[in-house]
């Protein structure tokens, strides 16, 4: 897959993912049930749903780190070592920023 390419996946994921931010940022912000049972049963939900939203926000985060890569010339390659990151790690994490190599010395 051409390098370009990447730079799409990367921008639709982010697409994606704010989208599914705006839904959980919605949904926190619904009224709660009235009822103290119901309120727990929300509680609950609404850490599931904040464990996402910060999911979320660290793959944006890596997705922008990625972007600026691709503006610096240097999207594909290594930040650790300078090695080019395989397609088929990019295939897997299209915001990859270490090699094979690297992220298994972590």
């Amino acid at each position: 897959m051409d390098l370009a390419q990447y730079k799409d996946i990367l921008l639709t994921r982010k697409r994606e993912l704010q989208g599914r931010l705006d839904r959980i940022e919605k949904d926190l912000d619904t009224l709660k049930s009235g009822d103290s049972a119901d309120r727990a049963i929300e509680r609950e939900n609404d850490e599931v749903l904040e464990e996402f939203g910060t999911n979320g926000l660290r793959e944006i985060g890596a997705i922008d780190a990625a972007l600026d890569r691709f503006a610096a010339g240097t999207f594909g390659t290594c930040a650790k070592c300078g090695a080019p990151i395989s397609p088929a790690r990019l295939a897997a994490v299209p915001h990859a920023a270490l090699c094979e190599a690297c992220i298994a010395e972590r």
